[in-house]
């Protein structure tokens, strides 16, 4: 570390990754207030100082054959890496989920004698297990938020700590249902079922038709419910506003308030990733949409080993949410879910109770948990020396 300026390279390569790194950034600032940090960001990760050296929301896709025509983007993020790693040799290396991408770093890093700090676990104990030798020899540690990841890791001679997942804290709003449907000019007195198409663009194409197929549906039979759209940070208007034209519904777009939205929701219709387990958390009934290339599903479903695709039903252990999965993401379905949700209350109050036992699961205190140990790796202490980083 020299003049005591350490410096930290680090890779989120998508949205929910940014947010991640971003509360990981600003817990060690407060007790490291010099480090740098440097690598690929997006703009939650800019917001508490970190250093764009490529914009993590050029390489947010999904897919196969969605990665492979993004290739040349990719390609020369990871190279702009690799050239940072060689150059300014970082005194550390930490890698945020996205796995194709980093752990091609952590093999840079590995044969230049960085120490690799992997957080937010790849889903490998979901699909391609063979990859847990693979990160044996590249990373340092594991630090996954997810308990069942632990004994997983352990079995693999992987060091690991359990610190707990981030949003656990994190999710919540200020306002009432009422408030929070009073803020964003609607009326409480009737219902509203929130659109959250994904924070990527390819989600947007893919999905937001037929989410809006599906609210104009359910504004046929049921004329007084009102429609919100959390706007991700990844996207602009812009980028919503071809799918837009000729629709009439009333739907207001709120940007980057995304738990303020849930809280004025009665029911959601979610794009599968993070945000499952963020309206769990903030106890919204939802639906479960996924879809992407023909060829892209059909390989993936020869290697998911899990039987659920909603990361809130994955650590519940059984279908909460309900999943429109390819052709069953029709509007007609969606319809039919979201309406269902709406107005069958026992249902609902069901589906909340069991999203109440997916929070004790989640641990407390992740975001201090994960700056000490970030801060621990960056002083060199011996981790198995730290009892307070495993907190299970």
């Amino acid at each position: 570390m020299e003049n005591n300026t350490p410096l930290v390279a680090i890779v989120a390569g998508e949205a929910s990754g940014d947010q991640h790194g971003a509360y990981l950034i600003r817990e060690v600032k407060k007790m490291f207030p010099q480090v740098r940090f440097c690598g690929i960001a997006g703009p939650r990760m800019r917001a508490v100082g970190a250093e764009a050296l490529f914009d993590s929301s050029q390489l947010a896709v999904v897919g196969l054959v969605e990665v492979l025509s993004h290739f040349k983007e990719i390609y020369r993020a990871l190279q702009k890496m690799r050239r940072f790693l060689e150059e300014k040799r970082p005194d550390l290396l930490i890698l945020v989920d996205y796995p194709e991408f980093n752990l091609r770093l952590a093999k840079t890093a590995k044969a230049l004698g960085i120490k690799v700090l992997y957080y937010i676990s790849p889903q490998i104990w979901a699909w391609r297990q063979h990859r847990v030798h693979r990160i044996r020899r590249l990373v340092d540690m594991m630090a996954v938020v997810l308990p069942f990841e632990v004994p997983f890791y352990e079995q693999a001679g992987v060091p690991v700590c359990f610190v707990g997942h981030p949003l656990r804290d994190e999710v919540k709003s200020p306002f009432s249902r009422d408030e929070a449907v009073t803020e964003f000019g609607f009326d409480p007195h009737r219902k509203t079922l929130g659109l959250l198409p994904g924070s990527r663009r390819s989600e947007i194409k893919r999905l937001l038709p037929i989410l809006l197929d599906a609210a104009e549906q359910i504004y046929l039979q049921e004329p007084d419910i009102q429609y919100l759209l959390p706007l991700a940070m990844t996207l602009e208007e812009a980028d919503l506003a071809p799918y837009l034209k000729g629709r009439r519904l009333p739907l207001k777009i709120i940007p980057n308030r995304s738990y303020d939205v849930m809280a004025a929701c009665d029911a959601m219709v979610v794009a599968s990733g993070t945000v499952t387990l963020e309206a769990a958390l903030m106890g919204v009934p939802l639906v479960v949409i996924y879809k992407m290339k023909p060829l892209s599903y059909w390989i993936g479903r020869l290697l998911i080993r899990v039987n659920h695709i909603a990361l809130c039903n994955i650590i519940a252990g059984e279908g909460i949410a309900p999943e429109l999965i390819q052709q069953e993401a029709s509007p007609e379905q969606i319809a039919r879910e979201a309406l269902s949700l709406l107005e069958d209350q026992d249902r609902v109050r069901a589906m909340q109770q069991k999203f109440r036992t997916i929070k004790d699961k989640l641990g407390a205190g992740a975001q201090q948990t994960i700056a000490e140990l970030t801060v621990a790796m960056l002083r060199g202490e011996e981790l198995n020396q730290q009892p307070n980083m495993l907190r299970n």
